[in-house]
């Protein structure tokens, strides 16, 4: 409102300066007098006024004309023009509109309108950096690998847009299952690109996939350093790689090798239950116990773990198992109150054929958290003590259908597996396995109960021969007797 209002005064003001203008030289009577030949033109003050205006205007547009010829002159002899401009500018307009169209339809899931648009912009527009992508794209939405391929192919043959087209070609690899090619793009795509995520994750993945854990963690320090990761989970995640290096220096029998590289890999995570186990054999290598002593004791203060306890028993390997029991009080006292723990004090006391002591550590964990380790302790308790047969089978019964208790579950998916390793075998998740519990029981066999007898014999055949004997038969049972309640409690026991 306010704008409009001063527009008009502005115009008004405007037309009364020039009506008085043309006022004042009506006034004056002064004019221009022009003599040619015979000939004589009079004007005046307004009159010469506008023919000047008239005059600037026939030269304005003289010169515009001028300008014209020489152009249509030039755009003949095949020069750049303002009339090849106009051309050229009109095409770019139809090519980038191509260009804008196709990205929408790509958006849309339309992959044929997509690649058709593409192709208009390329003849429009020249400019193949923009369109080939376009193409890619929508050769892969519609399923047309071969044409995808030749496009990113395309795409390597200019600086600007190379490692687009190696990470194409890596993806489409991947896809095809050829991980080994896919693991040199990705290798080509972190020279070009080191700092790009993406690829960064895929080159992880695909080198711990191939079990390339040297150039696992250089990958890893670049993430670190360009603050993609932070400094606790690569120290971690380093140990882990470390850890399989030191693996793979093992099967190279690279004794001196091995020894520093696991050594490393527990200085780096020394909460890293199979670095900790790995450095205490290469400490025992070198006649060290009470380094592997120290490196047990630290991890098991941060998780008490069964192989944990099996690396520490191999300290000495010929002790008697009162003496095991013995040693091991230093390792039992750190997490007094751990089910681990508890579980760990009755199989020494089984071995030692100290059966109330067994039952006394056991505890209640049978009623309160019954797993089938305890279960499978508490029977071998009660055969030791000489208890009914009936109440043996009654804790393996129990047993059968309880759940495994703490095991290497992947946090991603959650899979179980048997031994810890860096990737999950289910869902290559790195880094995801914890020791827990699964949040669902296992699944109970079919008609578990009665596959006992299959299992421990049958009552009734006993009654029949009376002279049959057992595995379990007598007071207390041995180390191979202890296997057959379970296989937990029997290697533990052994160890």
């Amino acid at each position: 409102m306010i704008w409009s209002f001063v527009k008009i005064t502005v115009f008004i003001a405007i037309v009364a300066v020039l009506a008085l203008g043309a006022g004042y030289l009506a006034e004056t009577g002064s004019g221009l007098r022009i003599s040619i030949a015979n000939m004589e033109f009079t004007f005046g003050p307004v009159q010469m006024v506008i023919g000047a205006a008239i005059l600037l205007l026939l030269l304005w547009l003289t010169l515009k004309v001028v300008g014209l010829l020489l152009a249509t002159i030039r755009f003949i002899n095949g020069d750049e023009t303002a009339i090849s401009r106009y051309f050229d500018r009109n095409r770019e307009r139809k090519g980038y509109q191509a260009l804008a169209d196709g990205m929408v339809a790509l958006a849309s899931g339309e992959a044929g309108a997509a690649m058709s648009q593409a192709a208009k912009a390329e003849r429009y527009l020249k400019r193949p950096e923009l369109t080939n992508l376009l193409s890619a794209q929508a050769a892969e939405m519609s399923g047309d690998t071969k044409r995808a391929t030749e496009v990113y192919k395309r795409l390597l043959q200019s600086d600007q847009t190379r490692f687009v087209g190696v990470r194409g070609l890596m993806k489409q690899k991947l896809a095809e299952g050829d991980t080994a090619t896919a693991l040199k793009l990705a290798e080509k795509a972190f020279a070009m690109k080191p700092r790009h995520q993406d690829v960064q994750d895929t080159l992880l993945q695909l080198q711990a996939d191939s079990g390339d854990w040297k150039g696992a963690r250089q990958v890893l320090g670049a993430k670190m350093k360009q603050g993609l990761m932070p400094r606790d989970v690569h120290r971690r995640r380093d140990a882990v790689l470390a850890l399989q290096e030191a693996k793979g220096i093992i099967a190279e029998d690279a004794t001196i090798e091995a020894r520093e590289a696991a050594i490393a890999a527990n200085r780096q995570s020394p909460d890293l239950i199979p670095a900790a186990v790995l450095a205490a054999e290469s400490y025992m290598q070198i006649g060290k116990p009470a380094y592997a002593v120290r490196v047990l004791k630290k991890a098991w203060n941060a998780q008490p773990h069964p192989d944990l306890a099996a690396a520490f028993a191999a300290i000495e390997p010929g002790e008697t198992p009162a003496a095991r029991r013995k040693r091991f009080e230093t390792l039992l006292k750190i997490h007094p109150e751990n089910e681990e723990t508890h579980l760990l004090a009755a199989e020494l006391d089984i071995a030692a054929e100290d059966f109330p002591a067994a039952r006394r550590a056991l505890g209640k964990l049978p009623e309160t958290h019954p797993t089938a380790r305890s279960l499978t302790i508490m029977a071998a308790i009660s055969r030791g003590e000489g208890e009914d047969d009936a109440v043996v089978r009654g804790w393996l019964t129990k047993a059968l259908t309880a759940s495994r208790g703490p095991q290497w579950i992947c946090d991603s998916c959650q899979h179980a597996q048997a031994e810890w390793a860096p990737t999950c075998e289910n869902c290559g998740g790195f880094d995801t396995l914890s020791w827990r519990e699964a949040a669902k029981p296992a699944m109970n066999l079919p008609h578990g109960a009665e596959m006992l007898p299959l299992i421990v014999g049958s009552p009734a055949r006993e009654a029949h021969d009376p002279d049959r004997t057992t595995p379990l038969d007598g007071a207390a049972p041995t180390l191979d007797e202890t296997a057959i309640l379970g296989e937990d409690t029997g290697r533990r026991a052994q160890n």
